[in-house]
């Protein structure tokens, strides 16, 4: 390897954040910003109220790289900033009644989903157990949108699955798979796990 290669290596790898701390806040603020831009690639489709976004990518891999706790915060400071009226959720919306609307049950499930995702990962880089928790924390989100869909619709457990689950299915798997390429591709860091 060349000098020029080798210097340049370094100044990629080096750690630009070395608190820990900082680091954790850093790391919380990128992935609630990153959940909120891709609430933003919002994909309507004409038999669900629910769209394709890829807020599922981000909240996964915010439980798998940040671990569940800084995950979770992560995911629950998106929540907390849409419920208080910014325009972070799909289509620029934002505000408490967004929760109790056809999508509330993905936002709430959403911590939970990134604290899933990262505690079944644990520290694994790409390997089967980081694969089964991004695939958990997506579960997560499904139980979270079909549990308040069938609270809003009425709709059968079926209709329910047709609405909010069963269109999203291939997505969210070209999604579980592209986290888990981009955390293998990754080294890992510790941003402050607790």
């Amino acid at each position: 390897m060349s000098t020029l290669a080798a210097t340049m290596r370094s100044w990629i790898v080096r750690d630009v954040v070395v608190d820990t701390r900082a680091r954790a806040a850093v790391g919380v603020f990128a992935f609630s910003l990153a959940i909120t831009f891709g609430a933003q690639v919002a994909l309507p489709l004409p038999f669900t109220p629910v769209p394709v976004t890829l807020q599922t990518l981000f909240v996964v891999l915010a439980g798998v790289v940040l671990g569940p706790r800084l995950g979770a915060v992560a995911a629950g400071a998106y929540v907390v900033i849409g419920a208080v009226g910014a325009p972070v959720f799909s289509y620029g919306g934002g505000g408490l009644a967004w929760l109790f609307g056809p999508t509330g049950g993905y936002l709430l499930a959403a911590p939970l989903a990134a604290l899933v995702a990262g505690a079944v990962a644990g520290r694994e880089r790409g390997g089967a157990r980081t694969l089964a928790g991004l695939s958990l924390g997506a579960l997560t989100l499904y139980v979270g949108g079909a549990a308040q869909l069938y609270a809003l619709t009425g709709e059968s457990l079926g209709g329910v699955l047709a609405l909010g689950v069963i269109p999203f299915l291939a997505g969210d798997a070209l999604k579980v798979a592209a986290a888990w390429w981009i955390v293998r591709g990754t080294r890992a860091t510790s941003f402050g796990r607790f």
